[in-house]
């Protein structure tokens, strides 16, 4: 009886443990099962050098949603970007999304101006005004080489 009593525990304790494992990474990972809480917008950008798939997206300083994916839009000669904001979030038509560098060489992110003037942006609506990462390495070369004027 002892013998089976042991074994129980070590069975309860060993389940607990992988259902710990999988709910952290749930958590960690940004999966959701029961159902997106998200509703997405779309993007497209002149060049999104160094955003990728799940990559934050902020707005007024908080985490708003994550980049979806990316794909390139072939009639418009874009990158398209699928970005899933949290429901309740409210963004409007005359919104800019711009891509930003945490820090002088982080990770890139999406950054939203909500705008207010206009429309609000139903689930799968454009973000129209939009504006591509700042290239760091063509201003310092810019810079090096002498073609930055002083005024």
């Amino acid at each position: 009886m002892q013998k089976y009593t042991m074994e129980t525990t070590v069975g309860i304790f060993l389940v607990i443990g992988l259902f710990l494992i999988g709910y952290m990474t749930m958590n960690l990972g940004h999966v959701s099962l029961l159902g997106d809480n998200a509703y997405p917008l779309l993007a497209r950008f002149t060049s999104a050098t160094g955003l990728r798939a799940g990559s934050p997206v902020y707005m007024l300083g908080i985490e708003v949603g994550r980049v979806g994916r990316l794909t390139m839009d072939q009639g418009a000669q874009k990158a398209a970007v699928e970005i899933r904001i949290q429901k309740g979030v409210k963004i409007y038509d005359d919104a800019i999304a711009s891509i930003k560098t945490e820090g002088l060489i982080g990770d890139m992110y999406l950054s939203i101006d909500p705008g207010g003037a206009g429309t609000l942006l139903k689930p799968g609506g454009t973000i129209t005004e939009t504006q591509p990462a700042m290239d760091i390495a063509a201003l310092i070369s810019k810079y090096a080489f002498g073609e930055v004027k002083k005024q």
